[in-house]
């Protein structure tokens, strides 16, 4: 993985240049047309209800990547990424909450997905404060040779789900990631009580501005070309 730029990758858009031919790339888009795609390192589309997707290849030594949408819960990604060490891209769609933690009442999330059985890469959920100083990863599946920023916190069951919990710092901001003990393709996760874990019980954070509630693939090797869909995605937050 490259921690040292994985917390600005979404922010400031740092990251390698597209190193396929988008004519490759666009095979990938469904038989039946998609209302919109894009083989664009930071190709992004806001849909009717107000999420925003980004194809998002920031990671060096990446290969061709098509991004595809019909809605906020019906998205995918074709990509032809190398077999190589280090994060080529994170594909996703984001809701933006902006709520302190303390006015916040209710932050859940519904998804479904379908995932290929080769390739390295982790399907995640990354959540931001408002200042970026703070991220949450929350992987609910990862297959081949990826691992977490940080060390072992030891497991922990919340938010209806159990996961082995890290902590680490990129050197940009603190990074604090659940991992899911077990894969799943599909399932709610309640995220306010884990956000409310890292700061009641562990004092790693404060009343942070929830920002950012991103949910995607973070794809190291993808080598011929597979397919990540979203089949259904959803945020919900009082």
């Amino acid at each position: 993985m490259a921690p040292s730029v994985r917390s600005t990758r979404r922010r400031t858009f740092l990251g390698a240049t597209l190193a396929a031919g988008a004519a490759l790339a666009l095979a990938a888009a469904p038989a039946q047309a998609a209302v919109w795609s894009s083989s664009d390192q930071w190709g992004n589309y806001t849909t009717s209800d107000g999420y925003i997707l980004y194809n998002n290849i920031w990671g060096s030594g990446a290969g061709a990547q098509t991004i595809w949408a019909n809605s906020s819960s019906n998205w995918g990604v074709w990509a032809d990424h190398p077999n190589t060490g280090g994060i080529k891209s994170y594909p996703n769609a984001k809701k933006v909450v902006n709520k302190k933690l303390s006015s916040l009442t209710s932050l859940t999330s519904s998804y479904n997905v379908t995932v290929p059985s080769s390739g390295a890469y982790n399907t995640s959920y990354d959540i931001w404060d408002s200042d970026y100083d703070h991220e949450v990863m929350l992987w609910v599946n990862y297959n081949g040779a990826v691992g977490p920023l940080g060390t072992s916190q030891g497991n922990l069951t919340l938010g209806g789900h159990t996961w082995t919990v890290y902590k680490g710092n990129n050197g940009a901001n603190e990074v604090y990631s659940f991992l899911r003990t077990s894969d799943s393709t599909s399932g709610t996760v309640n995220v306010l009580p884990i956000l409310k874990w890292i700061k009641d019980t562990k004092g790693w954070w404060g009343d942070e501005t929830i920002g950012d509630v991103q949910f995607g693939y973070e794809i190291t090797s993808s080598s011929g070309g597979l397919d990540f869909q979203t089949n259904s995605f959803k945020v919900s937050s009082s």
